[in-house]
């Protein structure tokens, strides 16, 4: 049974924003979450400004318990459940407790690691020989499937709960696994999303491979600068995102707000092949998953309004907009808009694809495109391929029939999905 695919429910933690409120204000007004960061200053990292949601402890203590807060180092887990709970509530679905699970509903939301602060916490109290002292949580707090965990037991998920992981593309391949679980009529809604923990311990490898930003820490506001000439490398981040995807039948039935449709998606490896390895995509790939995306969607290139990339401000931004081109088979002034949240955000690594996807949701739903900030010295690669007129500086209002949204990542990983604005019947 084949079904059309719908998002209902929007959350979010940010740098820029937590919660949809403060975010979509964040997107729309150009709105940088990126700070200096004293503890990556202290520690002598060559990159120090960071992307982290700012998180109250009135706001924690909305979502967990003292109990819970007991002994809890989980930042990943933290912006998880704060965005995948915000979904849920924005999506109009009760919080309620019953002897019953909620057969029809689960979750896949994604990560890269878990409580890392906590595993960190945990060896230093092994090494002392104190095991006994490591508490009660820290098996929740730390294996992979934390955040999956932690979403299924406060709401009372019973369909499936759990967690994947593929490196920078996780948020982007959790929605479409979502869209393919529901569409085979094996769940009626699913919470997905990605978050990232934030921090020196997840940070470190990725100053060490020296493809983080470290020219900007005197002008933190400037150093996520994806597209630009003067691209420094990228600046990390964290977070999460959460969409509620539903079954277009069951939406409707309960008078659900509908943010957008899920057309489809692919998600593909390079195999480290060609020009990909490790860390750098096979181009081959990355086009195919695109091409199949489209394909997988029923639609044509042509018919899409906008593509909100993952352009990091790497040297692999002229790659990626190139991918594009031969994807679509469309340059210059004939080029779709394209975007980067990353300019704002940073890289939010496991937990961008699920952030970036929400930013996507929200220009489709309230008519705009947002601006790319940092970006007015466009690369002299980019603008060979593409009409400068294309790369936004500012918002703009617009209405938007499709966006395409794609993630890439270490391991040569690609996802790619494609969002339409939900009308009642295709026109």
């Amino acid at each position: 049974m084949s079904k059309r695919v719908v998002i209902t429910g929007l959350g979010v933690a940010a740098p820029n924003g937590v919660g949809i409120p403060a975010f979509t204000s964040a997107i729309k007004n150009g709105l940088s979450g990126i700070r200096h960061d004293a503890q990556l200053q202290e520690l002598q990292f060559s990159c120090q400004i960071a992307g982290k949601p700012e998180i109250t402890e009135e706001l924690k203590s909305q979502y967990f318990t003292d109990l819970e807060l007991r002994g809890f180092n989980s930042t990943g887990i933290l912006y998880g459940v704060i965005a995948g709970m915000e979904a849920w509530k924005n999506a109009g679905l009760p919080l309620e407790i019953n002897d019953e699970p909620d057969w029809d509903s689960g979750t896949i939301f994604g990560t890269g690691t878990s409580g890392i602060d906590k595993f960190r916490e945990s060896i230093y109290k092994i090494d002392e020989l104190q095991t006994r002292k490591l508490g009660s949580t820290v098996v929740a707090q730390t294996m992979n499937s934390g955040i999956s965990a932690y979403l299924g037991g406060k709401l009372g998920l019973g369909n499936q709960v759990t967690t994947n992981s593929s490196a920078c593309s996780t948020g982007t391949e959790a929605i479409i696994m979502a869209y393919d679980r529901i569409k085979s009529g094996q769940a009626k809604r699913i919470l997905a999303g990605s978050t990232g923990d934030s921090g020196p311990y997840i940070w470190a490898g990725f100053d060490a491979l020296r493809v983080c930003s470290s020219k900007y820490n005197e002008n933190p506001e400037l150093g996520s600068r994806p597209m630009s000439a003067t691209a420094a490398g990228f600046v990390p981040g964290s977070g999460a995102g959460a969409l509620l995807i539903e079954d277009l039948d069951t939406a409707l039935e309960r008078g659900a707000t509908i943010y957008a449709e899920i057309l489809g998606g692919n998600v593909n490896s390079g195999g480290q092949r060609g020009n990909g390895s490790m860390t750098a995509p096979n181009s081959n790939a990355v086009q195919r998953c695109i091409t199949d995306a489209i394909h997988n969607s029923g639609i044509s290139p042509t018919d899409i309004d906008a593509i909100n990339g993952h352009l990091t401000a790497t040297t692999k931004d002229s790659l990626e907009i190139e991918n594009w081109t031969k994807a679509l088979n469309r340059k210059g002034d004939n080029f779709p808009y394209i975007n980067s949240l990353k300019s704002m955000t940073g890289h939010c690594l496991s937990g961008a694809g699920s952030i970036e996807s929400v930013a996507a949701v929200l220009q489709l739903y309230e008519g705009f495109l947002f601006g790319n900030t940092n970006c007015e010295d466009l690369h002299p690669e980019i603008t060979t391929l593409i009409d400068p007129a294309k790369v936004p500086f500012k918002t703009f209002n617009i209405d938007l029939n499709i966006i395409a949204k794609a993630s890439f990542g270490f391991g040569d990983v690609n996802a790619c999905i494609l969002l339409k604005k939900y009308k009642n019947l295709y026109e």
